[in-house]
């Protein structure tokens, strides 16, 4: 059979069919402009809601809807995300507002939008995603009380203090003082909010109509006949835009409002791109990009007396949910913003004060997160999201921020330097005593100094004349540790016990024991992981009552036992009584080949027949019965999806079959016989002295062995197995595979 019939891999790629560019022009445009109504019905609530909750003009809110949709839309780099004003930044606006007046707090975000455009020039967005999620998202849920407790002096009537604190101190005065009808309206839009998704399924063609929307017109409609504070919007925009003026002192504390408006800002966009991401299957966004064009769009905002603006995660689910397409869905939802806002000013004007923050409260309550906290908190970072919860909701969102982070790094810079130090007695029942059992001691990770009290107080409770097995694992060791180490050994050899060092991963002490100079940091890739590396890896000659008294393969079965069987027990026991292999391996017999190394493959994914040369006998022949028999048990009984055929470099196979010594004697040279057809193929193609490329030869003619085997071959024709060829490089350490319709092998992917 020619080698060019042989199936190989078959790589799938997704490629989608093009069509014609007025078509797919016309559906994304359908799509986007359905996209951009749905959006902008959630948009326009939550920018008046937003406004007013940061004591800013409420027309600021439309003027940021507005530019922000239409200049982020054309300028930035993620397609399907929604820019405008954001409640993450309410409580720092709020704050500005207070302290400088609304126009300096233009002039900030005129500001905060060229710094942002640093950021996208000098290509820093990914670095911006470095800050702990604890630390994000416990921002956010401080924003979210902030937010929260604010806006409850409004919903009961009152005014909005500036300063979360003093807004807890004074609520229960507050609920002491409530107007009636603002709580009643307040209430009843927190109660639609959360009832409508139940609700609107059973209401017909009002069941496309977003809560935030829904909520708000109903409970409008049913204030009209009620005397309520309501929404201030001129009736002329244009005339509401005034220019940004300069601070006539507090240049410090202007300078940090920049700062943190820019920081935020650009953290709450980057991480709303990123989530927008998971959610399409589109273009990926265009991080650096999308900053610039953030900053554009704040620059603009700012100049028109619009609040600062971000990639805001729940319009942006929003606009991905409704189907939208391109970044035109994005623009024309600020279009349809500012229409509404020219054309039914009076309707918006009808929209009681309580209304929007019986909304914001519904939105401030959904940035606490508690998802988020189980999640910090199986990562050993919950005290960072409480920490930065509390300092945004108690000092401010800066400060708040910092302590998160500090806090952060804290806990970082203690599990880096703080190493996993494990003293196992014999027997967990019976106190260990001289001469019964082997103490076992595991090191993993850094260590230095700040490890070295609790390292000694371990070492301490080992008995003098103890046999102790010594397992590191580190990637760093500084001289303190290492000293300490060295002489307790040596001290521990003087009382008549013996150390058997075994050093996995990278070769730390070794280096220290051979006069080596370590580097400040050392990485695990330095050196082979415990899981993989050689018996003869990081085992230190230490003496001879150093050395193990095991055998290599018992020492590897206990080191098994350590680490790897109590990670691994539940996959075996899930193996107990059956296997359902995908693949059939037949590969060489050669020691440095590892089949579910070089395949990332785990228990039960191979079925491994091994033998010298990795040969198939053809059927019929003076066959070996046992590979023959695993072939058909593989295809038979266990229906594997695959044959791979693994030859690999230097393969002492095919030097035998190149360079007879003569010295072949035994069952060797007649199991060598079903490689003749491999050696006469490599000549008949004018090769001469090159071992690897017969070993390559070789793989192709096992293969065609393969599928002379009538049940391999029904298999094959039928699309229900498919053969591989492989080449395993040692000194690359690279598998190549044989190319579909031809004799190259080539790196997969």
């Amino acid at each position: 059979m020619h080698e060019k019939s042989i199936p190989a891999v078959r790589l799938e790629l997704d490629r989608r069919p093009e069509t014609t560019k007025p078509l797919e022009l016309r559906r994304h445009w359908r799509a986007d402009v359905e996209a951009s109504l749905v959006v902008f019905l959630v948009a326009l609530p939550l920018s008046l809601g937003i406004a007013v909750a940061s004591g800013a003009p409420v027309v600021a809110g439309i003027i940021a809807a507005v530019v922000g949709g239409i200049v982020s839309g054309l300028i930035g780099g993620a397609p399907l995300q929604v820019t405008g004003p954001a409640a993450g930044l309410t409580a720092v606006v709020a704050g500005l507002v207070a302290e400088h007046g609304w126009r300096v707090t233009c002039l900030i975000t005129v500001l905060a939008g060229i710094v942002q455009i640093g950021f996208g020039l000098t290509r820093v967005a990914r670095a911006a995603l470095a800050i702990s999620p604890a630390v994000v998202h416990g921002m956010l849920a401080g924003i979210g009380l902030t937010i929260v407790v604010g806006q409850m002096h409004v919903l009961l009537g009152g005014k909005s203090r500036s300063e979360a604190w003093e807004s807890i101190i004074n609520l229960p005065g507050q609920f002491l003082a409530l107007d009636a009808h603002s709580a009643v309206l307040g209430l009843g839009t927190i109660a639609l909010n959360l009832l409508w998704p139940r609700l609107a399924p059973r209401l017909g063609p009002l069941s496309a109509v977003p809560a935030p929307l829904a909520s708000v017109t109903f409970m409008t409609l049913a204030s009209l006949p009620i005397a309520v504070e309501r929404v201030d919007l001129p009736s002329n925009l244009i005339s509401a835009v005034e220019l940004p003026q300069l601070p006539e002192q507090a240049w410090v504390s202007f300078g940090i409002g920049v700062l943190t408006v820019a920081l935020v800002a650009s953290v709450e966009t980057l991480l709303s791109a990123v989530a927008v991401d998971k959610m399409h299957d589109g273009k990926r966004a265009d991080l650096d990009r999308e900053l610039i064009g953030q900053g554009s769009a704040n620059i603009l905002s700012g100049l028109a007396s619009g609040l600062p603006v971000t990639g805001v995660i729940v319009r942006s689910a929003t606009n991905v949910r409704a189907g939208a397409k391109t970044k035109w869905s994005a623009i024309l939802h600020a279009v349809w913003v500012a229409l509404f806002s020219v054309v039914l000013v009076s309707v918006v004007r009808q929209i009681p004060l309580a209304v929007l923050a019986g909304l914001l409260v519904v939105i401030g309550v959904g940035l606490v997160n508690l998802g988020h906290l189980r999640s910090a908190h199986r990562h050993g970072e919950g005290a960072v999201w409480v920490v930065t919860l509390a300092g945004v909701l108690l000092l401010n969102l800066l400060e708040g921020v910092l302590l998160g982070v500090l806090l952060a790094l804290a806990f970082a810079a203690r599990r880096s330097i703080l190493a996993h130090i494990e003293v196992k007695a014999p027997s967990e029942d019976i106190p260990a005593t001289r001469g019964t059992g082997t103490w076992h001691v595991r090191l993993d990770g850094t260590l230095t100094f700040v490890s070295l009290p609790k390292l000694a107080q371990r070492l301490g409770s080992i008995p003098e004349g103890a046999p102790v097995r010594l397992d590191l694992e580190v990637d760093y060791l500084d001289q303190a540790t290492s000293e300490h180490l060295l002489d307790w050994v040596e001290q521990h050899r003087h009382a008549g016990g013996t150390v058997n060092l075994r050093e996995s991963g990278a070769p730390v002490l070794s280096e220290v024991i051979h006069g080596g100079r370590l580097p400040q940091q050392r990485v695990l890739r330095d050196g082979p992981p415990a899981a993989v590396a050689p018996w003869n890896h990081g085992r230190l000659n230490l003496g001879d009552q150093g050395a193990s008294s095991k055998l290599p393969l018992l020492d590897g079965i206990s080191t098994f036992h350590d680490r790897l069987a109590p990670r691994l027990g539940d996959v075996f026991y899930g193996l107990r009584s059956y296997q359902s292999p995908s693949t059939l391996f037949i590969t060489c017999s050669d020691s440095r080949i590892v089949p579910n190394l070089i395949t990332h493959s785990g228990p039960g994914d191979l079925f491994t027949v091994r033998n010298v040369g990795n040969l198939v006998p053809v059927p019929g022949s003076a066959a070996d019965d046992s590979t023959l028999a695993a072939v058909e048990y593989a295809v038979d009984v266990l229906a594997v999806s695959a044959i791979a055929v693994c030859g690999h470099s230097g393969c002492g196979a095919m030097r035998a079959l190149l360079e007879p010594s003569g010295r072949l004697d035994g069952a060797l040279p007649g199991w060598l016989n079903h490689a003749d057809e491999s050696l006469r193929d490599y000549h008949d193609r004018g090769g001469f002295g090159d071992i690897d490329r017969l070993a390559q030869i070789n793989v192709m003619a096992q293969l065609r062995h393969l599928m002379e085997h009538p049940l391999v071959r029904q298999k094959v024709e039928q699309g229900k197995l498919e053969l591989v060829g492989m080449f395993f490089d040692i000194a690359s350490a690279q598998v190549r595979v044989l190319e579909p319709d031809s004799d190259k092998f080539s790196l997969p992917g």
